[in-house]
């Protein structure tokens, strides 16, 4: 049996589908009253609610599991405390839950933005959320660093990114754009995360899950751009400026989309050595140009199917 959270999201609905094509048992964690669980209602796999930030929620819900993979986590909030509430304590909840069901390997997914050089809340709560699962005694565990996700239907991040380009007919851009990213797509990503499960090698490793293709952000604003059919002039703004119209902008401005988080993130190198992954789990990713390609192909067909 293995335990998945986050499995009615776009990633975890995806392992969840690829661990039933190996033949596994699958046991799939929603919160309570979730509005996507109907995405796997057709699936061969047992479904069970829960909330990792409430403790009494989880008990005996790992029983006779053998690995868990702990892909819920919260990557957007305006309250920084949110973040250690279900990325930290949540993790440590799971830990325990775990540990008391004899768990044999615990699969982490972390986040690229754990090595930025210039920390968040977010980055420093996935830092410690790492910690919590390297101390947990007795118990085998992988931590999975991705970058930047992408799929046919984005990508939380990405899609904000692409969102933000879409927006303004002149693109205001933090910084010069020079941030060296590998965006990886989520089919990619989930290949590295089904080579862990009962692979031996995996115990105790540090995999980062990247897109073989490394690309500034200004390089791949413009992908974007061109494959939307646009083209646009970008306006390069002052990190320092950004930093100050974040810091008042958040205040009057609820959902203000230039944030610290925001500007850590498009002005820092996300482009990691995925060598290691490649050794242990067979991991073949492609390139986002490769990557762009396919999605922008499955997205046509989807909207010739609904028209």
């Amino acid at each position: 049996m293995i335990f998945v959270t986050g499995a009615a999201g776009v990633m975890g609905l995806r392992l969840v589908r690829g661990l039933l094509a190996q033949g596994r048992r699958v046991r799939a964690l929603v919160l309570p009253g979730d509005p996507l669980v109907g995405r796997l209602e057709r699936l061969p796999c047992e479904v069970v609610e829960g909330d990792i930030t409430r403790p009494e929620t989880l008990r005996g819900k790992l029983e006779g599991v053998r690995t868990v993979y702990h892909l819920a986590a919260l990557i957007l909030a305006r309250d920084p405390g949110l973040y250690t509430r279900v990325n930290v304590h949540g993790t440590g909840h799971l830990l325990k839950e775990a540990a008391d069901a004899a768990v044999r390997h615990f699969v982490y997914v972390s986040s690229a933005s754990v090595v930025y050089p210039r920390s968040t809340p977010y980055s420093r709560s996935k830092q410690e959320a790492e910690r919590l699962v390297r101390a947990a005694p007795g118990l085998a565990h992988t931590i999975v660093r991705p970058t930047l996700v992408y799929d046919e239907h984005g990508g939380q991040e990405f899609m904000m990114f692409w969102e933000q380009l879409r927006k303004f007919p002149v693109v205001p851009f933090v910084g010069q754009g020079q941030a060296k990213k590998s965006p990886v797509h989520c089919d990619d990503l989930v290949a590295g995360l089904l080579g862990i499960a009962d692979n031996p090698a995996a115990h105790g490793q540090i995999y980062n899950l990247c897109g073989a293709e490394v690309v500034t952000l200004s390089e791949l604003a413009r992908m974007l751009l061109g494959r939307d059919g646009r083209q646009k002039r970008f306006v390069h703004l002052p990190v320092p400026l950004c930093r100050l119209l974040a810091a008042i902008l958040c205040r009057v401005w609820r959902g203000c989309p230039l944030t610290a988080c925001a500007i850590a993130g498009l002005t820092q190198d996300a482009n990691l050595d995925w060598s290691q992954a490649a050794r242990d789990l067979g991991y073949a990713p492609i390139g986002v140009r490769q990557g762009l390609e396919r999605c922008f192909a499955l997205a046509g067909v989807e909207r010739s199917f609904r028209g």
